[in-house]
């Protein structure tokens, strides 16, 4: 057997203490690791106070929400920006008829332009139902996967606008089109109108006089909606200029013929006789037009209606109107209504 150990266990050394102002405390001091951390923070908020050029930076006091970490602050997710094929609008399509005489191009690619100044950014094109290249079908076949919008460069409801623009339309499944609806009747096609009569010399003096009066020169169609719609612009003219008679002639298809419509404003002591061109662009009729008004001075005929600033706001407006107007529904009344 062996004797029990008298040997005591060891006690682990007390931890320095504290004797500041002169009394012990029993607060032991921060071990070696511990003491060193605190240094090393304490060091980091200093040296954050000072900044490079050696001066000390301001210290700010914070708000609760100041010091929020980047992994508590709330994100939204930034909205997805459309594509630039989403953001563009529809091609304006303006369908003008065509024409042998050159000066017919001319005069409709300026009015492109001008209503490419009323709204940059906007791509407009032009396509002819005959006689003139681009052709409206060729024209189609560029705007592929596209939407468009087919602004007829005519003036009244006809052949053309029920049934070539829509046939068209159809033969180009590949572009989502709408069909606006004719430039007349309308406002801003009678203030291109008066306009023009100002440039050949009207004389605002004339308005309301007894000798005074106005043809109104247009192509002619064998639709009755076509020819109401003329009648409908002689009347908002011959308002428009303090009720002088506006009488609406043609040039093919129905009558008065513009000659006959001169003879009989003569006969009823219509002298100071003025030929309003309803042509869009130059062409035969429009030539025919002012033939007959030179025949017999002081007879004065205006040029056609052209590129006149009022024509383009005309298409402006008449695009607009098209993509208002959502349901074919819609479409249908713009048509029979315009």
């Amino acid at each position: 057997m062996t004797e029990p150990s008298t040997q005591q266990p060891r006690r682990s050394p007390l931890p320095p203490t504290d004797t500041h102002s002169g009394g012990r405390s029993t607060v032991p001091l921060d071990s070696t690791a511990q003491l060193l951390t605190r240094i090393t923070a304490q060091l980091g908020t200093q040296l954050s106070l000072v900044s490079r050029n050696g001066t000390r930076r301001p210290m700010h006091r914070t708000r609760p929400s100041d010091t929020l970490r980047p992994s508590d602050t709330p994100r939204h997710p930034a909205a997805p920006r459309p594509s630039p094929a989403e953001a563009a609008p529809p091609t304006l399509l303006v369908v003008a008829h065509g024409s042998r005489d050159p000066q017919a191009l001319r005069t409709v690619l300026a009015l492109l332009d001008r209503v490419r100044d009323l709204r940059p950014g906007l791509d407009v094109r032009l396509g002819h139902i005959e006689l003139n290249q681009p052709l409206l079908p060729d024209t189609l076949d560029g705007l592929r996967g596209s939407d468009a919008v087919l602004v007829p460069l005519l003036l009244g409801r006809g052949h053309h606008v029920k049934h070539d623009l829509p046939a068209a339309a159809a033969a180009a499944p590949s572009v989502r089109t709408r069909i606006a609806a004719p430039l007349g009747p309308h406002p801003l096609l009678v203030e291109a109108l008066y306009g023009r009569l100002v440039e050949a010399g009207w004389d605002p003096a004339d308005e309301g006089g007894r000798r005074a009066a106005v043809v109104l020169a247009a192509a002619g169609s064998r639709d009755p909606d076509s020819a109401q719609d003329t009648r409908r612009t002689a009347r908002m003219l011959a308002e428009r200029l303090g009720g002088v008679p506006v009488v609406p002639a043609y040039a093919s298809a129905a009558t008065p013929t513009v000659p006959a419509a001169l003879r009989a404003l003569a006969a009823r002591g219509r002298h100071r006789t003025f030929v309003a061109s309803y042509f869009t662009a130059p062409g035969r009729f429009a030539s025919a037009a002012a033939s007959a008004a030179a025949s017999a001075a002081p007879r004065t005929a205006a040029v056609p209606l052209g590129a006149h600033p009022a024509m383009a706001r005309l298409l402006l407006h008449r695009y607009d109107q098209a993509l208002s107007a959502t349901a074919p529904s819609e479409m249908v009344s713009l048509l029979a209504s315009a």
